[in-house]
């Protein structure tokens, strides 16, 4: 069951779409993606709000479908990423990782300017409120490990969408 802090914003936009992982749930601020939740336990973060759709949100739902259907490599929909500054370093070096490829933990510390800080990495890499788009699915330990994932069901998420981009895992 997904849990929400008090300092949580009801979003003003958002949709739910199905897709191989179960239902994905997508927010919006009207110009950018703010959110994206794969449903976990049968459950989504603002399950009980309608949906209310804008143009940003059915491009990204047509780009997903894409990108399940084995169309799309990479998404090109705006997306707008709150957390600390750090946090946002390591979600811009995840978003430059390509279609089919990976990065480790390891990689995002020393390209960060924090090599030592593996726990800082690991957490700003769970933490990613847009899993997918911004792709932290594309991490592993640097011998090719799932070490976990915080995204719909966990690790076997994680192991969908590496087999999905043909991406070797352990």
């Amino acid at each position: 069951m997904f849990s929400r802090s008090l300092t949580d914003v009801t979003p003003e936009y958002l949709i739910r779409t199905d897709s191989p992982l179960g239902r994905i749930e997508i927010t919006s601020d009207g110009t950018s993606i703010t959110s994206l939740a794969i449903e976990r336990e049968g459950h989504l973060p603002w399950e009980e709000l309608p949906e209310n759709s804008t143009a940003v949100l059915e491009t990204a739902v047509a780009q997903l479908e894409e990108y399940f259907g084995g169309t799309r490599q990479e998404f090109d929909v705006p997306v707008t990423l709150g957390g600390t500054e750090f946090q946002r370093a390591v979600w811009a070096e995840l978003d430059a990782v390509p279609f089919g490829n990976v990065v480790s933990y390891g990689y995002l510390g020393q390209a960060t300017g924090r090599a030592t800080a593996g726990r800082a990495v690991g957490g700003a890499v769970g933490a990613n409120p847009v899993p997918i788009i911004v792709p932290c699915h594309r991490v592993l330990a640097s011998d090719g490990r799932i070490t976990g994932y915080s995204g719909g069901n966990g690790i076997p998420t994680k192991v969908w969408l590496l087999d999905h981009e043909g991406i070797p895992h352990r």
